[in-house]
């Protein structure tokens, strides 16, 4: 849990002046990075050491997997689920991998979750052919993408975050575009340019998303497009082959110490406790996904042995590969991706079900066969 709930409050070694703020004017004063007068503490030294550990173990499993498409889509659709819950867009499991199986009726939240991991592989595209530069129309692109709309750097105000239960507000980012573009550029400069700041790559990422969230460049869509760019991050600066780190599992968890630590950061200059936070969720997350995939793996294993002998001659490995990237099938599915014949795949379903591998569930008209085992462990913690 965050250093902060276990009530280990460690004092800002900084010893700047607070910025000029005001929380009911546009923060146009937000300074670029980095923070002046930061560094890195004793307990932050420690776990950064903890945390680059797990990242590397987790990147290590990713770089063994013999096809890491498989479960990396599975992990990146949980980090997409949880990262719009924060944002209140919430979908069910069930849900989610309905809309998943190309299912037309997907509720709009579902159909956000879904523009999401589309996103953070739009970014990631993007990235590669820029020479893994991390730049402002990337950044836009994201935003649009999960947005499914042409929406860019805002040029109004009215983005102010608000207290749910009174109205009031709580932070008045800075506008407008011409404002936001060279806080951007600034960004971009901190983040692509490895003599921009002697400190590990890690607590840089920390106040980039700071940054980000604080400059509030779309009317929409921030915070996600900020939690994109923090995969996005580790992945260019090598700390991850792919962007698999379940990060949004753990602010979901703490999603009040987040909000309250960012405000800490704006308003009393406190960027120690934010980057503990951080370094916090990074240790965990990377622990949780790590386990996750050692279980799916080791699920994968079984599940293939067990449909060996249901289907004996006619197994089919694509049929097991779905599976796992799609746990609710059906038959038109296995028809259109093209692994078997309407006939072929009815009777394939129907002895999966016999010997206990999928479970059916029958809505509307339509009956799923559900990789249940699958959906127990991706909802476990």
């Amino acid at each position: 849990m965050p250093i902060t709930n276990a009530g280990k409050r460690w004092k800002s070694l900084q010893n700047s002046t607070l910025m000029a703020y005001n929380k009911n004017t546009p923060f146009n004063e937000l300074p670029n990075l980095p923070p002046a007068g930061f560094t890195e503490s004793p307990v932050i030294l420690r776990y950064l050491a903890k945390a680059a550990r797990h990242l590397g173990e987790l990147n290590g499993l990713c770089a063994s997997l013999p096809d890491p498409q498989l479960l990396i889509n599975t992990i990146v659709l949980q980090e997409s689920k949880d990262s719009s819950a924060i944002e209140n867009i919430v979908t069910t499991q069930d849900e989610l991998y309905k809309a998943a199986t190309e299912e037309g009726t997907a509720s709009h939240a579902a159909k956000e979750v879904l523009s999401y991991r589309e996103a953070l592989y739009v970014g990631l595209e993007k990235m590669t052919a820029q020479k893994n530069l991390l730049l402002t129309n990337t950044m836009v692109e994201i935003v649009q993408t999960i947005k499914q709309n042409k929406s860019g750097i805002r040029n109004a105000p009215g983005t102010a975050p608000k207290n749910a239960i009174n109205g009031e507000v709580i932070y008045t980012p800075p506008c407008c575009e011409d404002v936001l573009r060279e806080k951007l550029a600034a960004l971009e400069q901190f983040i692509n340019n490895p003599d921009s700041s002697p400190l590990d790559p890690l607590v840089k990422m920390a106040f980039i998303h700071y940054q980000f969230e604080a400059i509030h460049p779309f009317a929409d869509g921030n915070g996600r497009t900020g939690r994109i760019v923090n995969a996005l991050y580790l992945v260019q600066q090598e700390l991850l082959l792919q962007p698999v780190l379940y990060l949004s599992s753990y602010i979901v968890k703490y999603k009040t110490e987040y909000y309250q630590l960012l405000r800490g950061v704006t308003e009393k200059n406190n960027w120690h406790d934010w980057v503990m936070y951080i370094l916090t969720a990074l240790i965990e997350t990377a622990q949780l996904t790590t386990k996750k995939i050692r279980s799916m793996l080791l699920l994968k294993d079984e599940f293939e042995k067990q449909i060996k002998e249901t289907l004996g001659s006619s197994f089919s490995y694509e049929l097991l590969q779905l599976m796992f990237t799609l746990p609710y099938l059906k038959i038109e599915l296995l028809a259109k991706k093209e692994i078997a014949h309407r006939q072929t795949a009815s009777t394939w379903l129907k002895k999966l079900t016999d010997a206990g591998i999928v479970k059916p569930q029958k809505i509307g008209r339509t009956t799923y066969y559900i990789n249940y085992r699958l959906m127990e462990l991706l909802s476990s913690n």
